[in-house]
């Protein structure tokens, strides 16, 4: 049965949909020896040869996704044209061909999900699904009630209001606050801009939790695969935007 091509790169494990689609529009796509622009092109696997810059897509492989601790200093790409270290150094030795969900940046730290699962990617970055990422800010200063207010409530960054956030101050001290932030967007930076509007720069960040999940003592640098009760509440979040915390494995 033919399938729109994008959808057979993000079950092949690709890329997630919205980057299949990018992949074919920027022309790395070939079906039988022809180009492919157009991301709703239908293919059949069996059939059709397809390629990505050259290399013959296989049939679906067994879906599988990993936890892992992003360290700072490290970019969350799949290669670096600067040749910094990127989060596919740390599951180098991994068969299968994982991607990031998401990003952290370069001076993030904290939870990031690698997957060969380009649906459930797509599902967990879409705003719709509403999957609440937990970070913690270390900010400079001490955030009065206003401030609180304000990114609890949204402000304006790149031009755009920000969507409702869960908010709260977990330590302080006289020069310094660690705070709580929870947000279902995925926009640039966005913890970093959200402080930075209300006055208070941000000097470290991590994410401790992704929808039902969370980083718990697992140790910079390292990762484990997700246990089938784990990627099923996951796949519950993204579906039915549950927030259930699981226990530490």
């Amino acid at each position: 049965m033919a399938e729109r091509i994008q959808v057979v790169l993000a079950r092949a494990g690709i890329a997630s949909r919205r980057k299949s689609g990018t992949i074919v529009r920027e022309g790395r796509v070939k079906v039988n020896g022809e180009v492919v622009r157009e991301p709703g092109f239908p293919v059949t696997f069996g059939k059709d040869d397809i390629r990505v810059d050259g290399r013959a897509v296989a049939g679906p492989e067994p879906k599988f996704t990993v936890i892992l601790n992003k360290p700072r200093g490290m970019v969350t790409t799949l290669r670096d044209p600067q040749g910094r270290p990127t989060v596919m150094d740390i599951v180098a030795g991994i068969r299968e061909r994982l991607f990031p969900v998401g990003r952290l940046d370069y001076d993030t730290e904290g939870l990031l999900l690698l997957t060969n699962d380009g649906l459930l990617a797509q599902r967990l970055q879409h705003p719709r699904h509403g999957v609440e990422k937990t970070y913690e800010a270390k900010v400079r200063g001490v955030p009065d009630a206003s401030a609180i207010k304000q990114l609890r409530f949204g402000v304006v960054i790149d031009g755009r209001k920000t969507a409702p956030a869960r908010v709260k101050m977990i330590g302080k001290t006289k020069k310094h606050t660690w705070i709580e932030i929870r947000i279902c967007e995925g926009r640039n930076r966005q913890v970093r801009k959200m402080c930075a509007v209300v006055g208070h720069r941000v000097l470290k960040l991590k994410r401790t939790g992704y929808g039902p999940l969370r980083l718990g003592r697992l140790k910079p640098g390292s990762f484990r695969a997700l246990t089938a009760r784990e990627i099923s509440v996951l796949k519950q979040a993204a579906q039915k935007n549950l927030d259930i915390a699981l226990p530490e494995p």
